[in-house]
């Protein structure tokens, strides 16, 4: 008979991803990878880390992708509750404490997450970030996940206040695509959303793989000439 403990025998889970947040000018700009991997695999090259909440809120996930999203729906149905009851929105401070107090009581009991809650109500932009262990932080700018640290050496290299748009969409989606490269749990698609005063749009849907091959080829035609 195995000897092992059921500890000592069962999956060890790597938790990978790289998902972005930060506000400038043009709004709050957002941007997530969607590969999911379960150890050494990838679990889905296709997971959608933003939960559309409201059309003023959005939350990414990092961490455990079935954690995450529970209680991101969760939070949906408690802000709609709370729209309801109160005849007005929620704030992105407000719904970043329900979130926090919904999973602060399961602290310990082996949730993993590392969520954003973003959005833009009558106090402007926030970004906040929620951490099972119970953290709480409101950013200007944030980089979670397994790529992060890539993530985050792009960002700050190429951030600025009075970014346009285009420059601070493409801005992300390098901030990605470089993580993607660096990080082996990090990749598929890169899906990018703007949150500005009138809402949520979602901005792009690119393919990592598709946008590593144009790279690619555009080097090689540098190197030719």
């Amino acid at each position: 008979m195995n000897s092992r403990t059921y500890e000592e025998s069962s999956l060890k889970f790597c938790h990978g991803t790289t998902t972005l947040a930060f506000i400038c000018r043009a709004g709050v700009v957002i941007s997530v990878d969607s590969r999911a991997s379960i150890g050494n695999f990838i679990g889905s090259p296709g997971v959608k880390k933003v939960i559309e909440i409201n059309s003023y809120l959005l939350g990414t996930m990092a961490g455990g992708a079935a954690d995450c999203f529970f209680w991101e729906r969760n939070l949906s149905s408690l802000c709609k509750l709370y729209e309801v009851r109160n005849k007005s929105r929620v704030t992105v401070s407000g719904a970043s404490k329900i979130l926090t107090n919904s999973i602060f009581k399961y602290k310990n009991s082996g949730i993993s997450m590392g969520t954003m809650i973003i959005g833009w109500d009558i106090n402007g932009p926030s970004i906040y970030y929620i951490d099972s262990d119970g953290n709480r932080l409101k950013v200007s700018m944030i980089a979670v996940g397994s790529g992060s640290t890539f993530a985050y050496g792009i960002l700050d290299s190429g951030y600025k206040w009075d970014l346009e748009i285009e420059e601070a969409c493409e801005l992300s989606r390098r901030a990605i695509f470089e993580a993607s490269r660096k990080d082996p749990f990090s990749g598929g698609n890169i899906n990018t959303y703007i949150i500005r005063k009138s809402g949520w749009v979602k901005v792009s849907f690119d393919d990592i793989g598709l946008l590593s091959n144009a790279a690619y080829k555009e080097k090689k035609l540098k190197k030719l000439n």
